[in-house]
């Protein structure tokens, strides 16, 4: 028994240090990632910058539909009201800290996302899909229509962030965004993968699984998942108001069902659930959609379209839920 007990602890110990391991993995990787592209391409950091932002917004969307098993093509309702929350309070209201931008940006995009987390939580499978996307059309024509607040159609601008601190400048060159974003790309990254593992991130994955059995144990599936909404929807604010501090400008395309499907793609692309798969998609799909589109702009789409279809067939998992899932049957065999 002594022997079983002590083989058990080894095991989770031995789990333990490989998650640990992953983590400094995961943040090695990113600064990596960052420190290459940044010296690879020095005239076209804002695309890098892009692709920090659009990260953080896939993030959030691993957040309800990798780790809670919430279908939704509206996600984008959560990134624009971060991007226009922080656009606002710039350009109407005169408070030009980047840092207080992204306060706002955070509660826009919380805000949202409770009360999309109350809507769509009302329904299952498909009708979740079809509230989705009624609510991402609803938001996107309330920031249309409202054009005295949003600018409509022609966009929000007048947005003008101070430096940072009083001390870094947003340049031309973008190198204050790029920095910027990557660290806020960091951070969120290192405070999710804490989320995921405390009890209630588990709680979250138990849910997905087993509603039914959750519910049983005396817990509340409902309120848990609209509690994850809204951490989801201020992750998503974070990526939209750096949006609107990088470009200094918002439009309506940060509301639109298009910014939910690609998001998506990006998810099921990389792999769901492990926010490693999230970031992933998110580099190798922005990366791939740059080069093709300049290789080839009258055909672009069909080779996108070419990889994703070969993704969703030979690696179901996503690229890197594929990756991980070989390396875990290895380690597996040789033990």
């Amino acid at each position: 028994m002594a022997l079983v007990i002590n083989n058990e602890n080894e095991r989770l110990q031995h789990r333990r240090r490989g998650t640990i391991g992953r983590d400094l993995a995961g943040i090695g990787v990113i600064i990596a990632v960052a420190t290459i592209g940044y010296f690879a391409f020095p005239d076209n950091l804002a695309l890098l910058t892009r692709m920090a932002t659009i990260a953080l917004f896939v993030l959030s969307l691993d957040l309800v539909t990798g780790f809670c098993g919430v279908a939704t093509l509206g996600h984008a309702a959560l990134f624009g009201s971060g991007a226009y929350a922080a656009g606002i309070v710039s350009a109407h209201y005169g408070i030009n800290d980047p840092l207080l931008m992204m306060l706002a940006g955070i509660a826009g995009g919380a805000v949202a996302g409770l009360l999309c987390g109350i809507v769509i939580l009302r329904a299952h499978g498909l009708p979740q899909l079809v509230l989705s996307i009624a609510l991402i059309n609803l938001f996107h024509e309330f920031a249309n229509k409202a054009s005295s607040w949003t600018g409509g159609s022609d966009g929000l601008s007048g947005i003008a962030p101070d430096p940072i601190f009083g001390i870094f400048e947003f340049d031309l060159y973008g190198q204050t965004a790029f920095f910027f974003g990557m660290a806020l790309l960091l951070v969120v990254f290192v405070l999710l993968r804490l989320l995921v593992r405390s009890p209630f991130g588990m709680l979250c994955r138990a849910i997905k699984q087993d509603p039914l059995r959750v519910r049983a144990m005396g817990a509340s599936p409902k309120a848990a998942l609209i509690r994850m909404y809204g951490i989801s929807g201020a992750v998503a604010g974070v990526g939209g108001a750096l949006n609107a501090i990088s470009t200094q400008v918002v439009g309506l395309d940060s509301l639109s069902f298009t910014q939910s499907a690609e998001a998506l793609v990006m998810l099921v692309l990389g792999g769901t659930g492990s926010l490693f798969g999230a970031l992933s998609g998110t580099v190798i799909f922005m990366l791939f959609e740059d080069y093709v589109s300049a290789a080839n702009p009258f055909h672009w789409l069909t080779m996108v379209g070419a990889l994703l279809i070969a993704v969703v067939l030979f690696a179901p998992k996503g690229l890197y839920g594929t990756a991980a899932a070989f390396i875990d049957r290895r380690r597996e065999q040789r033990s």
